[in-house]
Formats: C-alpha cells, structure tokens, sequence
C-alpha cells in the first residue's frame, strides 16, 4: 500500500507516455507552458470536470469524481463515470468516461489514463472494470476502450517509470523529434534541439553556454 505522499497523479501518465523528459520538466522541476492544444483542452475539462451528479433509480452519473488507489499508488479524477446499481444500492458496474479534444489516437497516450482511472474504481468499489470510454470533441461520440491485460501491464509499467523518475530527481536528456517536439508546449523550454542534438547531456549544453558567455573557448 501506498502512503498518501507518494501517490501518482493519473494525468502524469500521458505525459511519460509522450515523453519522459516532458513528464520531468512537469512533474519534477514544477515547469509548464500554455500552447494552443493545452489551452484547448484546459477550456473543454472546465467545461466537464464540475463535480455533479445526476441519477434515477438505478443509474447514477458523476461528474468530476476524485478517485484514488492506494494499492496501486495513483490519484486523479475522472471527468464521468457511470455507475449502475444492484439493488440495496450496491455498485454492480462503473464506467469511466474521460473527454479528450481532437480525434481517437493510435497511440495510448488516453488509453492509458482511462485504465488508471478503472483501477481507482476497482479498489473503491470492489468491482472489475472491464472496459471504458473515451469521446474526441472532433468525432462527437464515444470509443469503447477495453481494458485488458496488456493495456493494464502498460499502465502498471508507466506507474513504475513514474515512481522511479520521481524518486531519481533526475531529467532525462532532451531527444529531438520532430513529430512529438514542434506540438510540445514546453518547447522553448526543453530546447531539444540544442540540448539534446548529437546526444548531449543537459548539463554539458548548460557548461558550453557558460563557456562562451565568459569567452572561454569551446572544447571538443
């Protein structure tokens, strides 16, 4: 069991997903930036994550639900969840829904958030979460996202990286790629191209600029 302290945020496993130094430069040196995708999604989870609910007899809907597992060591809330109910107001089945902008993604860079949020639901209610789902505000419906073994060993694995890098203090060194770096909002400041090219470290780029701000010159 985990302590409250040491408690993973869900949102931190798209992160690491997408990047582990972007998970770094957040979650660990406390940085963040505001891009036009980040602002865009910002503006659609205030729109959902206002904690409400609405219920009949035996269906209930809550939205902005805080959930946690101290089992597994993560803490969050879900944007939706639906809950159905046995009779005496037991809970039969819960179904996380988490709101994303844009298109449904290769990638499990979602798909992983929302399996963290059904471990949450699993250890609050006692229940299996078989499945969730995911709805892309460009599509307008939702996608039905199972939750099966390799999908949680993944979640499970990003867990794991998280709390190791956390325990580490460490950044990783920048690793330019085009196709993930250009969308990032912390672009400016990872500097991938300058401090990660040719494989550097952070702290060999940090030494050159201070070489050259004193007029030192450059080592090979």
């Amino acid at each position: 069991m985990y302590s409250e302290d040491d408690l993973v945020p869900i949102s931190a496993l798209q992160h690491i997903l997408f990047c582990e130094r972007q998970y770094a430069l957040i979650y660990i040196e406390q940085v963040w930036e505001e891009n036009r995708f980040t602002a865009e999604g910002k503006v659609l989870h205030e729109r959902v994550d206002v904690e409400r609910h609405e219920s009949r007899r035996l269906f209930r809907q809550e939205y902005g639900m805080a959930v946690r597992s101290l089992e597994r060591g993560l803490i969050g809330k879900c944007d939706l969840v639906e809950i159905y109910l046995a009779p005496g107001e037991i809970v039969a089945q819960a179904v996380p829904i988490e709101f994303k902008r844009g298109r449904n993604k290769e990638e499990d860079v979602d798909r992983v958030q929302l399996c963290a949020q059904a471990f949450c639901l699993e250890e609050m209610f006692g229940i299996t979460v078989a499945d969730g789902q995911l709805y892309y505000l460009q599509e307008h419906r939702r996608t039905t996202v199972n939750l099966g073994g390799e999908l949680r060993a993944k979640t499970m694995e990003l867990i794991a990286r998280i709390q190791q890098l956390q325990s580490s203090g460490i950044t990783p060194p920048a690793i330019y790629q085009k196709r993930k770096c250009d969308r990032c909002s912390l672009l400016e400041v990872c500097m991938p191209k300058s401090a990660g090219s040719g494989g550097k470290e952070v702290d060999r780029f940090v030494r050159s600029q201070v070489r050259a701000a004193r007029g030192e010159p450059s080592q090979s």
